[in-house]
């Protein structure tokens, strides 16, 4: 037989058949309490009920995630003590996961306490690296950023055929190439070497004066090179196109960077460099037919833009606010464009070949370069002249082209 609850304090009133909790009996709800006074109530049995299991520390859980990760083992094993002096006063759950996680932290301070000493740690940092390289090369690029150097095999520029036998290196010392530029090749299928070449060519014929903004930069002995994708690295999802000034001569090879832009010229400079640009870029724009006689009215034609990029150059060099020291020089300068925008827009209206090569020669000797040279010397700008390279050749960089297959590793 069932056995009623004894009476106490905790008892439901009248605790007999027909009340609540009796068993075998219908439950039915409590009898209302007489006015003013409280039903008696079940005591809290502690923190948690019976029902509703104590949770997980959360510390607990950190430690073990960070012990296992062991990047940085000295948090997992902080957090596992904490861990275990809340567990011990709240009564949580997890002092197993505590545990775990202080000990796989300890061993990760061993290990990484040992790896230092050893130099492990630096060995993976340099294979970790490598690896990001291999990476990029892997997708294409070459293995350079635009402004970086680097030197090639051997010497060898022209000689290579895998991007990642180079090995970067300041621009400050020795090297074999500079990156000035890289662009996208934008086709949907493999256009042919052949397109490639007349594309990077073309690309790069271009991209040069956007790194060497001054023409009047020294060269030297550098050539252009490139590297385009060929049909292997094109179906691997190379479509890289790599500019660089590389040395032609493996026993004489670059020193310093060739970049006179933005990121290298003052304000001054670089307003000085852009206006001589303006009439540079018509200069050297000539005819490919050098004798006048065979192509009149194409040297007319360069003439007159030859007169429009003069004016241009007045404008940008009145525009600035020059320094005191170079005032007088610009000033000079801009008394031969003037004089020489007179000769030249003269030769654009020549009737015959003669009277076109007089106002040529005018023209030629009244840009002299005395007044540049004075406001470059200022300016504390180069002051190799490239007039006196053949119109039409670009400024006297000695700069051929050449090209390279861009290899997947």
């Amino acid at each position: 037989m069932d056995i009623p609850p004894p009476p106490g304090p905790n008892a439901p009133p009248g605790g007999g058949p027909g009340h609540p909790g009796q068993p075998g009996q219908p439950s039915a709800p409590w009898p209302p309490a007489p006015h003013g006074q409280q039903l008696p109530y079940q005591a809290w049995p502690g923190p948690y009920s019976p029902y509703s299991r104590p949770p997980v520390n959360g510390f607990a859980i950190a430690s073990l995630v960070f012990g296992i990760l062991c990047f940085v083992p000295a948090v997992g094993l902080v957090l596992g003590l904490v861990a275990l002096a809340q567990i011990k006063k709240k009564g949580e759950r997890g002092r197993g996961l505590a545990i775990a996680g202080s000990i796989l932290s300890v061993l990760g301070v061993l290990l990484l306490v040992l790896s230092v000493a050893t130099g492990a740690a630096r060995d993976f940092a340099d294979g970790f690296r490598e690896a990001a390289r291999e990476s990029r090369q892997s997708g294409g690029a070459f293995p350079v950023d635009k402004g970086g150097c680097f030197d090639a095999p051997d010497g060898k520029i022209d000689s290579m055929k895998y991007a990642a036998e180079v090995d970067e290196v300041p621009c400050s010392g020795e090297h074999d190439g500079e990156v000035f530029a890289s662009f996208r090749v934008n086709h949907t299928e493999y256009p042919g070497e052949d397109a490639m070449v007349d594309l990077a060519e073309s690309k790069c014929a271009d991209l040069q004066w956007a790194y060497v903004m001054d023409t009047w930069a020294d060269f030297g002995d550098a050539e252009i090179y490139y590297f385009m994708p060929d049909r292997t690295t094109w179906r691997h999802g190379d479509r890289h196109g790599t500019c660089i000034f590389g040395a032609t001569d493996p026993e004489e090879p670059l020193e310093g960077s060739l970049r006179s832009d933005a990121t290298t010229l003052d304000a001054d400079q670089l307003a000085y460099v852009k206006a001589d640009r303006a009439f540079s870029k018509e200069y050297f724009a000539a005819p490919a037919q050098e004798r006048f006689e065979d192509d009149l009215q194409g040297h007319k034609k360069w003439a007159a833009r030859v007169d429009k990029g003069l004016a241009e150059q007045a404008r940008q060099l009145r525009a600035h606010h020059w320094p005191t020291g170079t005032r007088k020089h610009v000033d000079k300068l801009l008394t031969e464009i003037e004089k020489g925008r007179k000769e030249w827009a003269k030769a654009a209206e020549a009737s015959d070949a003669d009277t076109y090569n007089t106002y040529y020669v005018a023209g030629l000797q009244a840009l002299d370069g005395k007044g540049a040279v004075g406001a470059r010397k200022s300016l504390d700008l180069g002051l190799t002249s490239p007039r006196d390279a053949t119109p039409g050749d670009g400024p006297e960089t000695g700069l051929d082209e050449h090209h390279g297959d861009s290899e997947e590793v």
